[in-house]
């Protein structure tokens, strides 16, 4: 086992907003799949197919909820998770945690605009 997380999916009240944000905050193409029973929306961030890169998707379907209590998800923040904190409020989010040094890495906390609680993660 490589990872202990292999995907993961994050709950969106208005599926467009919520794809759009992450999009803008972590520059990067979101690509909408199609539901198989035609009861969600979802829509995947970069990932390959081949499983070396742990990645998720943006879900909106009855059950799934946004939160901000529960499991925490730390974000890959690049080089530098300044970059992508920076593009959080104008994108619509609100940051909850100013980049924080843990041990020899840094952390930052946000909500979302579907209302998640959220964590960017860098090394820098």
């Amino acid at each position: 086992m490589t990872n202990v997380i292999n995907w993961f999916e994050i709950p969106a009240v208005d599926f467009t907003r919520a794809m759009r944000f992450y999009a803008e905050v972590l520059e990067v193409t979101m690509e909408e799949m199609p539901s198989p029973d035609g009861k969600m929306k979802y829509g995947n961030f970069p990932y390959k197919q081949d499983g070396s890169v742990v990645s998720g998707g943006i879900v909106q379907r009855e059950g799934f909820l946004p939160t901000m209590e529960g499991p925490i998800i730390y974000l890959n923040g690049g080089d530098d998770l300044s970059e992508p904190l920076s593009r959080v409020e104008a994108a619509g989010g609100r940051i909850v945690m100013p980049k924080t040094p843990i041990e020899t890495m840094f952390m930052a906390e946000f909500i979302d605009t579907e209302g998640n609680r959220m964590r960017l993660h860098s090394m820098n």
